[in-house]
Formats: C-alpha cells, sequence, structure tokens
C-alpha cells in the first residue's frame, strides 16, 4: 500500500517540488561553514518541536546564532515560542566551537554515516534523527530521519509491530534498514522517501 501511494506521488506535482527541496538542499556544498552551523541550529531546535517553528525561529535569528550569548539566544527561542529555550540555547552554545569548520569536518568523512556518528558523539542535543536531519539537509541522501510521521506510516502499513516511544542506536538503525529497502523498491534515496512519507503524512514539503 505505501510503496503504490509513493508511485503514485512520483507521477504528480508533488515529485516536482520535492526534486526542488532536494536541489536546495544539494546546494548547501557551495555554502560556507557558518551556513551549515546555522543549518545544525535549525536541526537542534526541532527536536521534540517542529519542523515549523524551528523555520520560523532560524529566519528571525539567522546570523545571530553564530554571536549572540547564551541570555539574548535564551530570550529570543522564548519570545519566538519554543518551549525548551533554556537547552537549546545551551546546546547552540556549546556546538558554536565547530561553527568555523563543521562543513570542513563533515566533508572529510569518506560517507555520510560516518559523519553521522561524529555529529552524534560530539554535538550535544543531537541524536540520530537530528543528525540524519542535518546531513540530509546539507545534501546527504543516504541517511534517515526517522521521526513520528515516519514511524506511524511504517506502522499503519506493518513495516513495524509497534511505535517505539524511544529509539536505541539499534532499533533506528533496524528501522533505517527497512526504509532503505523501501528506498530500494521505489526506485529514491532515503533523502528523497523521507520527503515523500512527509507529504502523505503532512500534506507538506518542508525541510
Amino acid at each position: 500500500m505505501l510503496i503504490k501511494k509513493i508511485e503514485e506521488l512520483k507521477n504528480s506535482e508533488v515529485a516536482r517540488i520535492i526534486e526542488e527541496r532536494i536541489k536546495e538542499f544539494k546546494a548547501f556544498k557551495d555554502k560556507p561553514n557558518e551556513e551549515w552551523f546555522k543549518e545544525l541550529c535549525f536541526c537542534l531546535l526541532t527536536a521534540n518541536s517542529s519542523a515549523e517553528l524551528g523555520i520560523k525561529i532560524q529566519k528571525e535569528i539567522d546570523d545571530g546564532f553564530l554571536y549572540l550569548s547564551q541570555e539574548e539566544l535564551e530570550k529570543r527561542l522564548r519570545e519566538l515560542g519554543h518551549r525548551f529555550y533554556k537547552k537549546r540555547a545551551e546546546y547552540i552554545i556549546k556546538a558554536r566551537k565547530y561553527k568555523d569548520n563543521i562543513k570542513d569536518i563533515i566533508q572529510n568523512f569518506r560517507d555520510e554515516k560516518r559523519g553521522r556518528e561524529f555529529l552524534v558523539k560530539h554535538i550535544k542535543g543531537l541524536g540520530y534523527k537530528e543528525a540524519s536531519h542535518f546531513l540530509r539537509n546539507v545534501g546527504y541522501d543516504n541517511v534517515a530521519i526517522i521521526d513520528r510521521h515516519i514511524l506511524r506510516e511504517l506502522h499503519d502499513n506493518n513495516y513495524i509491530k509497534e511505535i517505539p516511544k524511544s529509539l536505541s542506536k539499534k532499533r533506528y538503525l533496524e528501522i533505517e534498514k527497512i526504509l532503505e529497502d523501501i528506498a530500494r523498491e521505489t526506485r529514491l534515496k532515503l533523502s528523497e522517501l523521507d520527503l515523500y512519507i512527509w507529504y502523505l503524512r503532512t500534506g507538506k514539503v518542508l525541510k
């Protein structure tokens, strides 16, 4: 059923929108470290929150991610409606030591899964989902963003028996493998598949 729905979408206007979004992600290869860092901040903000709110905050704060003090960041995040403004400000400040070389570090890894391991280990506040989200948004194709929308769609189509309350690394990688199989069957990259499933669940193509 899921495969059929995706195949139908591939022949619709949604396919063009998704193709454009992927082009935007790929354009990050030509952007400087600071732009990569601001995208990292966006992904830190979306954990236990929403992509829509993260997009709004990213537009409002923009270069402020690079220089605002922790107190100023907390104030702006609170004003813009983020529930976890204290923690997210703390994570952004701690991650700032990579603002001048995050692109260089990631591009030095042989593949993005190794880059993901670095991010999860070294960036406080980034789990596998958020690290995968960041990598997809800066142009990588081969990691899965396993959020509640993806889990519900997999559950509803009998790919997983139950929706886990939390994901260990082992379970995350197991579900990523299921998504890799679906991607192969639909002749999509994981980066594209995520956007198709997200559209099926929400009617939106975000980032």
